[in-house]
């Protein structure tokens, strides 16, 4: 065992070790804060200076990070946060949790891990283990990160410093799977890297699984994740199957998942949302094309998912004609803007993809989401309705789009003219067929 090895294990043993998290967005400041719960000094690094503000004031920006625990956690001396990435000069161990998203192309955008790489290679240190978490290609910890730090500082990987890829998995509003508690998967360069990086991070979580490399634990991320695409693509395939044949894709989803083995329930909706499902599969289907491989269930759950808003919008042009009207100066309430229920989170949301479409028929549009007071995307803003069964009588239809638990859809129900549910939101209810469309 190498001194710096037995140092840094001694260190996270001691909870002695000074950690860093860089990013502090949605993965970032959960896995900060869990670290200094755990008795770690921490200091949370981002480029935002408003975050980096309300962190020092003890003040929480993100939905599952209450703010009385940051604030208590900053009072005792366990959690600060800065812009200055000179800090990481100090540090032992070092988290990285940066946006991956895709350009407009359907390229990975990198940007931000290798501008995060390039400031920790300046800082860069022997006895340093270092951890990835922002969801990317296989490859990308070994090839990019690892080429990087040992260009700009020489040092040695597994002996001088060590450096592993550990994939998040928040998902945003859960209160049964957290950070805390989630299992989480570690796979490092060398195996002494993945020995040192896993002991880090059992010091703070309930169970971590070490795996043989980096690469499997980035592929164990994207597996997760095009799984969960693919079957919403099934399923979403599904409901426009059942509408051309004349049945009802709920009760057919419903009952399948009676079958207790074999068989897992996925539900249809408008198209995909959130940071992770409607992103990380591409990062793999454009990898496998650089090998010359076509990554056809990917491709395909793809092009199917993110067909889902305009389909939704044809279903809302032909229950407005079945009524008599066009969609073209009609009213349209688009109920619930979030990617899912019951969270502030409009990454991704099937939601813009929706109003967008409506817009460019010119259609009257308006929204409403209790957690989203207003919305700017791309060349177009709009602000919440700030009277909900106003907006809802108004409507020549209502489309739910995320079923947030708030509503009453029964009095939405009994106040719309006409309902477009995109996600079963009434199927609990006896309600007026003839003025409901389902997908």
């Amino acid at each position: 065992m190498t001194n710096h090895k037995k140092n840094l294990l001694e260190k996270f043993k001691q909870y002695a070790a000074k950690v860093a998290v860089i990013g502090q967005g949605y993965v970032g400041l959960p896995l900060a804060v869990v670290f200094a719960e755990a008795g770690f000094n921490v200091i949370g690094i981002d480029i935002d200076a408003r975050k980096v503000d309300a962190i020092n004031r003890g003040e929480s920006y993100i939905g599952d990070v209450p703010t009385e625990l940051v604030a208590r956690l900053v009072k005792a001396g366990k959690f600060t946060a800065t812009t200055d990435f000179s800090v990481l000069q100090e540090m032992d161990a070092v988290s990285i949790c940066v946006p991956t998203p895709l350009r407009k192309t359907g390229d990975p955008d990198l940007s931000y891990i290798v501008t995060a790489t390039w400031d920790l290679g300046k800082h860069i240190h022997k006895g340093m283990a270092i951890v990835l978490e922002s969801t990317t290609y296989p490859g990308t910890t070994r090839e990019l990160m690892l080429t990087e730090l040992i260009k700009e500082s020489g040092l040695k990987v597994g002996e001088e410093f060590f450096l592993a890829f550990s994939p998040e998995r928040v998902d945003p509003g859960r209160e049964d799977w957290t950070t805390a508690n989630m299992p989480k998967v570690m796979g490092g360069i060398t195996p002494d890297c993945t020995e040192v990086c896993s002991f880090w991070y059992e010091q703070a979580l309930e169970s971590v699984v070490s795996v043989s490399s980096a690469e499997v634990a980035e592929m164990a991320k994207l597996l997760e994740n095009t799984f969960r695409m693919v079957n919403i693509g099934l399923v979403n395939e599904m409901a426009i199957m059942c509408d051309r044949l004349g049945v009802d894709v709920w009760e057919v989803v419903d009952a399948a998942a009676t079958k207790p083995f074999g068989f897992m329930k996925f539900t249809p909706g408008p198209g995909l949302g959130g940071h992770c499902i409607p992103i990380d599969p591409l990062y793999l289907s454009w990898k496998l094309r650089s090998l010359n491989y076509t990554a056809r269930f990917i491709e395909l759950a793809s092009e199917v998912n993110t067909s889902m808003p305009r389909y939704v919008v044809g279903k809302v042009q032909d229950a407005l004609n079945n009524q008599g009207k066009s969609l073209k100066n009609s009213r349209v309430l688009v109920l619930g803007a979030a990617y899912k229920p019951d969270v502030d989170d409009v990454r991704e949301s099937p939601a813009l993809d929706v109003i967008g479409l409506l817009k460019e028929k010119m259609a009257e549009v308006n929204y409403h989401d209790p957690y989203i007071p207003h919305i700017n995307h791309d060349d177009w803003n709009l602000e919440c309705a700030p009277d909900l069964m106003e907006a809802v009588a108004a409507a020549d239809c209502v489309v739910i789009i995320t079923n947030h638990a708030v509503y009453d859809y029964r009095v939405i129900h009994d106040k719309a003219k006409l309902i477009v549910d995109t996600r079963n939101a009434l199927g609990v209810l006896d309600y007026d067929r003839s003025k409901v469309v389902t997908l």
